[in-house]
C-alpha cells in the first residue's frame, strides 16, 4: 500500500486516564518505583514502560514521538523542547572532534550558526555547499565526514534536494543523510526516500498555531535510544526536553495537520501563480518554473500539494520593507518570523532568519535583499487575498 503519513496518524487512537478521548496529561517531574530493582533497571534501559525522570521522557512525550514517527515512517521518535533542540543533539550525537560534515548552503539561519560558529570550537568543520548537485556533493566528502545535512524544502530559497540521490551518497560512503522536514511535512517523507534521520521545528506547521515551540527527532529505535542515553546521549545530557503539557497540544493540533497543509498549498499554487503572471520574480516548489519541479513531484505525496512557502523578489529591501508593512495594516498578515500560522507571515529574510549567514555567502546563494519569504495562511478566499495584495504591490510601485 501506498505510504500516507496522515492516515498513520488517524489510525493511532489513545484513551486518558480516565476514559478522556485525549491522553491524560502527565504532570510529573519525576516517576515513583515500587522496587529499588526497577529503578535501576531503568536508569541501566531495561526496564520497558517505566518512566525515570522527565528530562528522560514521559507519558505526554512518547505519546506525541509516536504520533510523529508515524507521520514519517520511522521506528520511533524523540520530543525536544525546539527544532534548533533536535537538530543540535542530532549533529554532536553523530559527530565527534576530527569529524566532518557536509551542509547545504541554504538552510535556516540558527543551523547555518550553529555548524559555522559553534561546532569548531570541539572540532566538528563543515563545508557548505549546493546540495542540489550531487556532483558537488560527492566531491565534499572526505574521509571524516561522517553526515550529510540537509533541508528537504530549503529556508529560504526553497531549493529542493534530491533524498534518493543523497541517500545514495550517504550509502555509498557509510554516511548518515540528516533531512529537517519542516516546510514540507506530509507532503514529503525524507525517511521513505532513504534518509536516516528526520527533524522538524514542530514550532511550524505541524503544531500551527504560533504558540508554541518544539522540535522532533525520527529514526530508528537504536539512535533514538543512544540519544535518550543517560550516559551519553545528546538529548539527555544537553536536557532538550519538552513540556508535557506542550507535547499534549501538539498531539491535539496534528489531527488537523493534514487539513491545514492542504489549505496552504493551494492557497500558495494560487498565489504563486498570480504573483508569477504579474511579473513578480516568484519561486514555488509547485511552479513549472522552478528547476525542482519535476523532481518534487518524484518524491511527493500528492494529495498535500507543494507546501505554504513562498518567495518573491521585490527588488531592494526597501521595497520589501515599505509592501510588507503595508500588507500588515490592510490586515493581509504579519510581518514576523516563523511559518505555519492560519494567517500569512512575511519577512525578509536576509536581514531576519538568514542573517546569521554573512553578506557574501548570502550574495553567492542568491539570497538578495528584496526577497520576502511569505507563509502562506489559511485565507478562506484565497483570490479575495490575492486582490488585496496586489493592490498593496501596486501602491507601493512593486507592480
Amino acid at each position: 500500500m501506498k505510504f500516507n503519513p496522515a492516515e498513520n496518524i488517524q489510525d493511532l487512537q489513545y484513551f486518558g486516564e480516565f476514559g478522556g478521548v485525549n491522553p491524560s496529561i502527565s504532570d510529573s517531574s519525576t516517576y515513583t518505583f515500587l522496587s529499588a530493582k526497577t529503578m535501576f533497571d531503568t536508569f541501566e534501559g531495561n526496564a520497558d514502560g517505566c518512566y525515570l525522570y522527565s528530562r528522560h521522557s514521559t507519558p505526554s512525550n512518547l505519546y506525541l514521538g509516536e504520533a510523529l514517527a508515524a507521520m514519517e515512517g520511522t521506528e520511533t521518535a524523540n520530543v525536544t523542547a525546539s527544532g534548533m533542540g533536535a537538530i543540535t543533539s542530532v549533529l554532536l550525537q553523530l559527530c565527534s572532534s576530527g569529524d566532518h560534515v557536509v551542509s547545504s548552503r541554504t538552510i535556516y539561519g540558527g543551523t547555518y550558526a550553529f555548524l559555522k560558529n559553534f561546532t569548531p570550537k570541539f572540532g566538528i568543520a563543515t563545508s557548505f555547499i549546493d546540495i542540489t548537485n550531487l556532483d558537488v556533493v560527492e566531491a565534499s566528502i572526505t574521509e571524516n565526514t561522517k553526515v550529510l545535512y540537509c533541508e528537504a524544502v530549503s529556508n529560504p530559497l526553497l531549493e529542493v534536494a534530491d533524498i534518493k540521490g543523497l541517500s545514495a551518497l550517504a550509502k555509498k560512503y557509510n554516511l548518515k543523510l540528516v533531512v529537517d522536514n519542516s516546510f514540507s511535512p506530509l507532503s514529503i517523507s525524507p525517511a521513505k526516500l532513504g534518509a536516516d534521520v528526520v527533524c522538524h521545528s514542530l514550532t511550524k506547521f505541524i503544531n500551527g498555531s504560533s504558540d508554541t515551540v518544539g522540535g522532533v527527532v525520527c529514526g530508528t529505535k537504536e539512535f533514538i535510544n543512544a540519544l535518550r542515553n543517560v550516559n551519553d546521549g545528546a538529548s539527555m545530557l544537553l536536557g532538550v526536553t519538552m513540556d508535557s503539557s506542550r507535547a499534549a497540544s501538539i498531539l491535539k493540533n496534528m489531527r488537523t495537520l493534514h487539513i491545514r497543509i492542504k489549505q496552504h498549498s493551494k492557497n500558495a499554487i494560487f498565489l504563486a501563480d498570480k504573483f508569477e503572471a504579474d511579473g513578480l520574480k516568484t519561486v514555488y516548489p509547485g511552479l513549472k518554473s522552478h528547476p525542482s519541479n519535476s523532481l518534487y513531484k518524484q518524491m511527493m505525496n500528492v494529495e498535500y500539494g507543494f507546501g505554504g512557502m513562498l518567495t518573491v523578489d521585490v527588488g531592494s529591501l526597501q521595497k520589501a520593507n515599505e509592501l510588507m508593512e503595508l500588507m500588515q495594516q490592510r490586515n493581509l498578515g504579519y510581518l514576523a518570523v516563523s511559518l505555519g500560522f492560519y494567517k500569512t507571515l512575511f519577512s525578509a529574510p536576509g536581514s531576519s532568519t538568514s542573517s546569521e549567514i554573512p553578506e557574501k555567502e548570502q550574495k553567492e546563494m542568491g539570497l538578495s535583499d528584496g526577497l520576502i519569504r511569505f507563509s502562506i495562511g489559511l485565507d478562506n478566499n484565497i483570490e479575495r487575498t490575492y486582490k488585496m495584495m496586489k493592490k498593496c504591490m501596486e501602491d507601493v510601485n512593486v507592480l
